[in-house]
């Protein structure tokens, strides 16, 4: 039997990244099959073999593209509002709908490979999301990003947010109200972090 068609120009991993997004959000869990995978792009499990050592390196590939994906959409959220207090109201609301969009990926990237796993690549696009967020914090705030402060209020905001997000994926806001974005951005409104940090 002849070898399936193989993806040129260095495509092929972005391509089996794409699909492996697409089936984490389609089965709920991070049981993937990366011989699978490789059938729905087309390629051998050879090919995809070459890009990936096993499942648990796409996994990970997943989560840094995942992290990337959801800083991109919390900065162009903020981006939209010329107010520190609703640039971060708009962060947050993008935190929690990135969440309900993909809870398959929200929950491998927040669980599996929340702590104690080393890959650079995914290192660096889980800091540099967490940062972005400190910086929006900050400038809430007004604070400098490294001052201690900062990162505590950033930490209680990541609190807010973090737990809304699995709340609403949960479905325990359905609880106590028809409309939980409404909700979820009256909770917003009320975190504490806005204006000149008052001293320790």
């Amino acid at each position: 039997m002849a070898e399936a068609p193989s993806y040129h120009h260095g495509n092929l991993r972005a391509a089996l990244v794409e699909a492996g997004l697409a089936a984490l959000e389609s089965s709920g869990n991070s049981e993937l099959s990366l011989r699978e995978l490789a059938r729905q792009v087309g390629v051998s499990s050879n090919a995809a073999y070459r890009h990936f050592a096993d499942k648990e390196a796409l996994l990970v590939a997943l989560a840094a593209e995942g992290f990337r994906r959801f800083a991109a959409s919390l900065g162009q959220a903020a981006m939209q509002e010329a107010w520190p207090g609703e640039a971060f109201r708009a962060a947050g609301l993008a935190y929690v709908r990135f969440a309900r969009a993909n809870p398959g990926l929200f929950r491998l990237m927040f669980g599996r490979f929340a702590s104690g796993h080393r890959d650079a690549d995914l290192d660096q696009a889980s800091l540099q999301a967490f940062a972005g967020l400190q910086n929006l914090v900050a400038s809430t705030s007004g604070l400098q990003p490294d001052d201690p402060r900062a990162l505590q209020r950033a930490m209680l905001a990541w609190s807010v947010v973090h737990g809304l997000s699995h709340l609403a994926m949960d479905g325990q806001l359905d609880s106590f109200t028809d409309d939980v974005e409404a909700m979820i951005e009256a909770v917003l409104s009320q975190a504490p972090i806005d204006g000149v940090a008052q001293p320790c």
